[in-house]
Parts: structure tokens; sequence; C-alpha cells
């Protein structure tokens, strides 16, 4: 299975910004992205994008009349799309938004968001022609025996920064449902509960 490799000064559009959209980001800079654009309706999740590697960040329910397909085509570095797009959010609409942004002739779109069980994607087949490729993944196309190993001994090292997905804690059974709680709530990316 092919994956989306973001290559050095590419540009890439990332869909959502949960913890997936923000590990996302954080691994297009890595890989020396030089347009990183993070969409969300949620301007409290901005700042965390530009730490980890955003260089702009767009709240798709501002636009207006224009659509953020338009407006990501437009701010492209060769005002064609963007190279890498990524789907974060589970939402069919958005997914379809995330491949029509991406660059005619080699923009790959990467759906990582789950839909709801029975919804469905669609698009013109004239946006697949032109050379746009629409992609899943499943755990990023990690190899759980094999790569998982591998970011713990990163993440051990300090090359790879975890720590801010972390952004609630909580004690006992009744942090449970307080965790859960959190994480429906927008501010939460990822909540730990100590027994």
């Amino acid at each position: 299975m092919e994956h989306v490799h973001v290559e050095k000064d590419a540009s890439v559009a990332v869909f959502g910004l949960g913890a997936v959209g923000l590990a996302v980001i954080q691994g297009a800079k890595e890989a020396g992205a030089k347009q990183i654009f993070a969409v969300d309706i949620n301007p409290k999740k901005f700042d965390m994008a530009k730490q980890l590697g955003a260089t702009e960040c767009i709240n798709s329910a501002e636009l207006g009349d224009k659509s953020i397909t338009s407006v990501l085509i437009e701010k492209s570095q060769t005002g064609w799309g963007i190279d890498n797009t990524f789907d974060c959010t589970g939402i069919t609409a958005v997914m379809r938004n995330a491949l029509e942004c991406s660059h005619r002739g080699w923009g790959k779109c990467c759906i990582i968001g789950v839909a709801a069980s029975g919804h469905e994607i669609s698009t013109r087949p004239f946006n697949l022609i032109i050379g746009r490729q629409w992609m899943g993944t499943a755990f990023g196309g990690f190899k759980t025996r094999d790569d998982v190993p591998k970011l713990v001994e990163r993440q051990m090292a300090g090359t790879l920064n975890i720590d801010h997905f972390i952004t609630h804690n909580f004690k006992g059974v009744a942090g449970t449902l307080e965790a859960i709680e959190a994480l429906h709530g927008g501010d939460c990316l990822r909540a730990v509960v100590e027994y």
C-alpha cells in the first residue's frame, strides 16, 4: 500500500486539529514541509497547531462566500493546489474538500478520519483523472510489531515529543467519566486517568 510521503519544501493542508491532525502537522514539519495549513472550526486549537509547525491556521467557518478549497488553492505555492492534504475529521464533506484542494497532476489526499457508519464519499471523476490521488491509511501505515517499538525508542531518546498530546489528567474511577466529558468538550486532546 502506498502512503503519503511529504517531501521537503512541500505544501500540506491538515483538516481537523485533534490529536491525529496535530500529529500530522508535527510529522509534516519534521519532513521539511514549507507551507503547513491547519484547518479547523475551533480557533482554540490554533496555538498548539502553530507550536507544532503550522505556518497558517484557517477557520473554515469564517470564510463567508469563499470555499475552503478555493482559499487553499489560492494560498498554495503554485496556485494549483496543495501537494499533500489530510482529512482528520471523519466528515465526508471535508474529505471531498481535502481532495479537491490537492494539487492538479500530483496532489495526494489521505483520509485518516473515520466517517460514521453508512456514510459515503463522492467527487467528480475529473478530480481524479487530472492526477489527484485519494487514499486512506490505518495507523499511518505503521506496522505495530515493527514500527511501534521504533516510535517508543524515539520517544524515550527524546527525539519524538508526545507530551503535548496529554492535556488533561484525572484520578480514580470518577475520573473516567470526567475524562470522557473532557474529550467531548473540544479542549482535550488526550486524557490520562490514574486509578
